[in-house]
């Protein structure tokens, strides 16, 4: 059986198929001059899988006008020795020389990994703040902040994020003392959890007001497993959270990066990838209703890549994102493309 005519195992990164990627049909780039800035990526070297900067490069040739990126954690390149808290201090010192490379000029206009978001473990309470100032160092000015990812659920088929314990780990006192360790160096908190646990985003941002959280993939809607079926249901319980989550001003959505938890298709069945149009036909309720609550000033997109490259590539992803927003304003599309961005990551 070949690997596109099975069901996908959703919810686990996969070395995407450049072959069925391009069985996809050509489009035009919709709006060619608008600038990006793609706020949200990957690099990593994986025994599967290769995406550092030439294959990142790539895709951000593909057509659309791609700014600048920010690089999200990932556990990539970690150190091998020294205490554990420290380790992923690795990872940022591995992003930092590629931005180095970007910032040559020698690979293109794109500012590759403008910014650089991080781990570093907030249940360490207030001894989080040494890996913190370390993160600063290592990112050479780029460092902008710390994704600790709280996703979780009770089911073994979700998968959950590596670093959660439990489903509340955003209400823990340790946990919110490293949040405070991490808001009173100017930092940003990227936060990751599925649908179930967005009302522990909600209290987390009231309690803490100071603080800039960034919610990633769309607040995390589901799709299968236990959610399986269950599309309306699950929308409404999203849409109500989502609805109060844009209560907290403290808060920025992140628009996209919903191919493996919402499973709206099964991208390891198709004979090819969907069309710009298709996708935005799946995302648009989820994405609209974002945009609606948050406004455009508090919303951002991400490409979520390599991840979301295992159900289409980057150039109909984009058009996919131009496609939603083809009624909005010039001024809010600059703020969702790029003008949030560069806000609330504190770009050049």
């Amino acid at each position: 059986m070949s690997q596109y005519s099975r069901p996908t195992r959703y919810g686990r990164i996969s070395a995407p198929s450049e072959a069925w990627l391009t069985k996809a049909a050509p489009e035009p780039i919709l709006e060619p001059e608008l600038p990006i800035v793609d706020t949200h990526h990957h690099l990593w070297e994986r025994p599967d899988h290769r995406y550092l900067l030439h294959e990142l490069l790539a895709d951000l040739g593909t057509g659309h006008n791609v700014v600048a990126t920010v690089f999200l954690e990932c556990h990539a390149m970690y150190r091998a020795g020294g205490p554990a808290e420290m380790r992923p201090v690795g990872e940022t010192e591995f992003v930092a020389g590629i931005a180095a490379m970007s910032d040559s000029g020698n690979y293109g206009a794109t500012r590759v990994a403008a910014g650089i978001v991080g781990f570093a473990d907030l249940t360490l309470g207030d001894r989080v703040e040494p890996v913190l100032q370390a993160q600063l160092r290592a990112g050479g000015g780029r460092f902008r902040g710390v994704r600790h990812s709280a996703a979780w659920d009770a089911s073994d088929i979700i998968g959950n994020s590596a670093v959660a314990t439990g489903p509340h780990d955003m209400r823990r006192p340790q946990f919110r003392a490293g949040l405070a360790r991490l808001t009173a160096l100017g930092l940003s908190l990227d936060a990751w959890v599925f649908h179930p646990q967005i009302a522990d985003a909600v209290d987390l941002a009231r309690a803490m007001p100071e603080a800039n959280i960034i919610m990633g993939h769309c607040g995390g809607p589901l799709g299968y497993g236990p959610y399986a079926g269950k599309r309306d249901e699950v929308f409404a319980g999203w849409k109500a959270g989502i609805t109060e989550l844009a209560t907290c001003p403290n808060v920025t959505m992140k628009l996209g990066g919903m191919m493996m938890r919402l499973a709206a298709y099964d991208y390891g069945a198709r004979p090819a990838p969907p069309s710009s149009a298709e996708l935005a036909d799946l995302w648009r309720p989820y994405i609209e209703h974002c945009i609606e609550r948050f406004g455009a000033s508090r919303c951002t997109f991400e490409s979520n890549f390599p991840v979301e490259k295992m159900g289409i590539g980057y150039a109909a992803l984009w058009n996919a994102f131009k496609r939603i927003t083809a009624g909005a304003s010039a001024d809010d599309k600059r703020a969702l493309f790029s003008g949030t961005a560069r806000r609330v990551y504190r770009l050049d």
